[in-house]
């Protein structure tokens, strides 16, 4: 069976997103809504850099509403629940990387059941951390242990390596005196998706978390000026930060989530070694497990940061999971209720 997609927004997952689309056996790229006026009215194919699609880009979320078509890949720059709904009700499911891991604690998650029931489809969100690496993987890893203790999920990244001017500098606040990053909403944003990851694992393992989630923040600044693919980070503003989220069980940690996010691992004061870039899984229980993940990040900052290895693992978790979400029950469904996600051949070998 074949089922037709729409991508929704053609950023740096997006434009993966529809590649993989593409690429897929099972998919057929039904429409594509885009933010800016620019890209309207366009071939997708051409917006994504690739060979004509003919497939028109649109603004007009109403025309992207009728058309008919099984899922939409939802990957905006920041999500709106309200879009989501109207996504929903339409009768389409939605896969997204912004969210809707495990949302059961979150405000509006009655709504957006009840949109998922009106539409009979399902949400599913997915990614890579949060939506991965964070919980699928280390619940993965757990079937091997016994007595768990403590479950961790961490990622090391060199940020020159992501090319988003507007997320690094404006949501992520690289670049900015460090008096404003203490200030920003950043912990408490990233935190919702972290959140809902430390709770499917608390699920997937069978323990019952204390209220509160513990979240910290620390951070470096530049001792002279960082030339990156998004500017100069002046000295003394912020050029490394590592943030991380504990559940905890009577006051104890028991699941941990942490991003090691640094521009670079020179002029940076205090001075900062992660040890270079990968993402890390690790189980202390009997026995204990660790798994680390290369190949997710450019190789150098002279390769193709529009092809971030990165940005296209998240873009296709959302893609591989579009069968499966396409056939689940109606509601938010999450790993653990779906089937095994895996990718699939190139079309070469599929005979």
């Amino acid at each position: 069976m074949t089922y037709r997609v729409v991508q929704w927004a053609t950023g740096n997952v997006g434009r993966s997103a529809v590649e993989g689309i593409v690429a897929h056996p099972e998919l057929e790229l039904a429409g594509a809504w885009v933010h800016s006026e620019s890209k309207a009215g366009r071939d997708v194919g051409e917006i994504c850099g690739i060979a004509p699609l003919g497939v028109t880009a649109t603004r007009d979320v109403d025309e992207v509403l009728a058309l008919d078509a099984d899922c939409v890949l939802y990957a905006p720059i920041m999500p709106i629940t309200a879009e989501v709904v109207r996504i929903l009700e339409s009768g389409k499911n939605v896969v997204t990387p912004l969210g809707w891991f495990f949302p059961f604690k979150t405000p509006n998650v009655a709504e957006v059941e009840s949109a998922c029931r009106k539409g009979r489809v399902t949400l599913h969100g997915t990614g890579i951390h949060p939506g991965g690496i964070t919980e699928r993987f280390p619940l993965m890893v757990s079937a091997l242990c016994r007595n768990i203790r403590h479950v961790r999920a961490e990622e090391f990244s060199d940020i020159r390596t992501y090319k988003a001017d507007f997320v690094v500098r404006e949501v992520m606040l690289f670049g900015k005196p460090p008096e404003d990053a203490r200030k920003s909403p950043m912990l408490d944003l990233l935190g919702r998706g972290f959140g809902q990851s430390i709770e499917m694992v608390a699920a997937g393992i069978g323990v019952t978390l204390d209220d509160e989630i513990r979240a910290s923040h620390e951070m470096a600044v530049a001792t002279a000026p960082i030339d990156t693919p998004v500017g100069v980070i002046d000295e003394g503003t912020v050029a490394a930060q590592r943030f991380g989220w504990q559940g905890l069980v009577n006051g104890e940690p028991v699941i941990t989530a942490r991003v090691n996010w640094l521009m670079g691992e020179e002029n940076l004061e205090p001075a900062w070694k992660s040890g270079g870039e990968r993402f890390e899984v690790e189980i202390t229980g009997e026995p204990p497990a660790k798994l680390t993940f290369h190949g997710l990040h450019p190789p150098s900052l002279d390769t193709d940061l529009d092809r971030n290895p990165g940005i296209v693992a998240t873009a296709m978790h959302c893609v591989n999971a579009i069968p499966a979400v396409c056939a689940a029950e109606p509601g938010i469904r999450t790993y653990l209720d779906l089937p095994l996600v895996s990718g699939r051949a190139a079309r070469e070998l599929i005979r």
